[in-house]
């Protein structure tokens, strides 16, 4: 047998069978009858399976349960299974909320098996997501053409450089996602600070299903009259618009024709970016209360949103000059975090 990649990660049949709840017995019988997987066999003729196979076996799972059947679809590649999911997904069900279905395009191929998987729809419920598209890592997705324009970015990264960032922050800019979502490994805290400043949510691993539900579902817009559910009206918050330095350049602005609602509308989004992030950092390290600070970052996003919106209206009949003026360096925020949590 060849030497294996080492660059590539590779799965036995038992992790395969774990991770996608199919029984290593149906997995053997879509691979030799169907043709579904070709798995790299070692010396000792051990099945090894890589990411795309998990993808694959996820996909297929969903679909069979759909009433396909596996030898029409065990031949088709990933791009075409997904497809095949996403409009079947698209249908409404009685179980599921009214409203469109949250949008992701994930970049990371163990990201998206854990996203697709049947056991994370279960944790999500009663809220319901929809991939558009599947990237393998970072590089990919730089060239990708996306299938359409996602709400959601959701990207998975072993470490997180200056350099990653960079590339993270040129692939916002080509599609504007409302929101972004970095899931990392390892990474410098100047760097994770000013993924965050800039608006980014930004998570360190090991994090559970639950953990991951909780954060998708803290940049769903709350509708307040289903707060005590936690409802959506389908909408995804957008992430900042404007950095502390323009709020403060606003907030200085003399004005005579609106007294001091530069100043007010300004401090107000400064002050609620503040607990958007603080209850962010509270989701991240209070596991138990996790539902509770996902529902409090959802509300402050929302009214912070809300205010950045009336600022725009404040700036055109003032107008006040928005738009950001680059700093030679970073800046961390000298904002202070409210004390507990």
């Amino acid at each position: 047998m060849s030497a294996l990649p080492i660059t590539t990660l590779f799965f036995r049949i038992g992790a395969v069978s774990k991770t996608t709840g199919i029984p290593v017995s149906t997995l053997r019988i879509w691979e030799t009858r169907y043709g579904a997987f070709s798995p790299v066999k070692t010396e000792g003729n051990q099945r090894l399976y890589e990411e795309h196979d998990v993808s694959k076996a996820i996909l297929l799972k969903q679909l069979a349960r759909e009433g396909h059947a596996i030898s029409a679809i065990a031949h088709l590649d990933l791009a075409q299974l997904r497809r095949m999911s996403n409009v079947q997904n698209s249908a409404p069900r009685p179980s599921v909320v009214q409203g469109q279905p949250l949008t992701l395009a994930v970049v990371g191929l163990s990201m998206a098996n854990r996203i697709e998987s049947q056991k994370f729809a279960t944790v999500l419920q009663p809220h319901k997501i929809r991939v558009t598209d599947v990237l393998t890592d970072l590089s990919a997705a730089a060239t990708a053409v996306l299938s359409e324009q996602s709400q959601v970015l959701l990207i998975k990264v072993n470490t997180l450089q200056t350099a990653v960032q960079a590339t993270i922050q040129a692939l916002i800019q080509k599609h504007p996602f409302a929101q972004t979502i970095v899931i990392y490994n390892f990474a410098p805290e100047a760097v994770v600070q000013a993924m965050k400043f800039s608006g980014l949510i930004v998570r360190r691993e090991p994090i559970s299903d639950s953990e991951l539900a909780e954060l998708i579902q803290s940049v769903l817009f709350v509708d307040p009259a289903r707060a005590q559910e936690f409802g959506t009206s389908g909408t995804v918050i957008s992430s900042r618009k404007y950095s502390e330095d323009t709020l403060a350049r606003v907030a200085g602005i003399s004005t005579n024709v609106l007294c001091e609602c530069p100043r007010h509308v300004a401090e107000l989004i400064s002050q609620l970016a503040s607990f958007e992030e603080y209850s962010q950092e509270c989701l991240n390290k209070n596991a138990d209360d996790a539902h509770l600070h996902a529902y409090l970052r959802s509300i402050s996003g929302s009214a912070r949103s809300l205010f950045e919106n009336a600022l725009e209206k404040i700036a055109q009949h003032e107008g006040i000059d928005l738009n950001e003026r680059p700093s030679p360096t970073y800046r961390q925020s000298s904002r202070k975090a409210p004390s507990g949590s």
